[in-house]
Parts: structure tokens; sequence; C-alpha cells
């Protein structure tokens, strides 16, 4: 599948076939994720995979009720090292670059997982000191998203798109 073509279909799925993600996807799409640009090559990411139905249950539950998560036959919680980042650009570091970081992650995951079959969806709503205790994330490493991982079980349409015209400047708004 070439990017544009992964970029355009990518959709977020919510409904999940049981059929397990063999260790050598996962891993195709982990490694895809490692190799995301970083602030002066921090590499800030951490990835938790959670196979576990109970675990999984947990995280669903942190994440506001969103039963689908649990439904996923994987979860990836992404987490964020901050120490990482923020020995080498202090604040900055801590409150930005390696969010940046972890999100340049988690887009190439979810475009691997496309270009696999898989589906996912980017969770960001969840009670972030319940995951971190969910998946016993050591001080200093922050969650940052789930993202289950599996067959879909659905076909959702594109969402509608700010035309590009709207937004885009030219040397200043």
């Amino acid at each position: 599948m070439e990017v544009l073509e992964a970029i355009k279909g990518r959709r977020s799925i919510r409904s999940f076939l049981p059929d397990p993600v063999p260790e050598k996807d996962l891993k195709t799409i982990l490694e895809a994720a490692i190799m995301a640009p970083s602030a002066g090559n921090c590499q800030p990411w951490e990835f938790v995979i959670v196979r576990d139905e109970e675990r999984k249950r947990k995280l669903a539950e942190a994440a506001h009720w969103q039963d689908f998560i649990a439904e996923a036959p994987v979860v990836v919680v992404v987490c964020a090292n901050i120490p990482r980042t923020s020995a080498r650009y202090g604040k900055r570091g801590e409150t930005l670059y390696c969010i940046q970081d972890t999100a340049a992650a988690i887009q190439n995951m979810l475009l691997a997982a496309h270009s696999l079959g898989y589906g996912t969806c980017w969770i960001g709503s969840f009670e972030d000191d319940q995951v971190a205790k969910i998946v016993e994330a050591p001080k200093g490493v922050k969650p940052v998203a789930l993202i289950p991982i599996g067959k879909p079980a659905e076909k959702p349409r594109a969402p509608a798109r700010i035309p590009l015209e709207k937004v885009c400047h030219e040397e200043h708004f």
C-alpha cells in the first residue's frame, strides 16, 4: 500500500473482530512506530501491549467507558518517558516535545496497522492516573494514548474535512 493511499484510507475503527493479531504483525506495527522522528532523537516512547481481558476492560473503564477498547484483541498503551526528553530540553521537552514525539510514533502505528489490514482508533480521552496504574507505569512515564488494534468489524466512511484553502495561510494569517 502506498503511503498516500494509507493516509487517505485509514479510519478510526470502534468495532473489532475477535481474530488475534499475530506477533509478527504487531512487531511490524511497533517497528514503524519507533521509526518516527523525535526531538534530539530522544525517542521518549514506551509501549505497553495489553491482551489480558480484565486489564483491557479496566482500560475501557478508565477511558470513560469506551467499551469497544476491550473488544480489540490488542490494546497498545503509548506512553511518554518524560525524563528521556526533559533531561535534554527541560520544561519544553517535558510539556511539548515528548508529546509531539509520541504522537508521531502513534501516527506511524495507525498507518502501518492500516496497511496490514488492521483497524485502530487513537484514544486520548482517559484518566491518566488510572491508566498509569493499570499498566503499572513508573514515575515519569505518562500515558498519552490507547490504541486498540484488530481486524475491523466495520467500514466507516471518511469524515468531513475543513477545506485546505480555509486552513492554509501564506506568510501570515
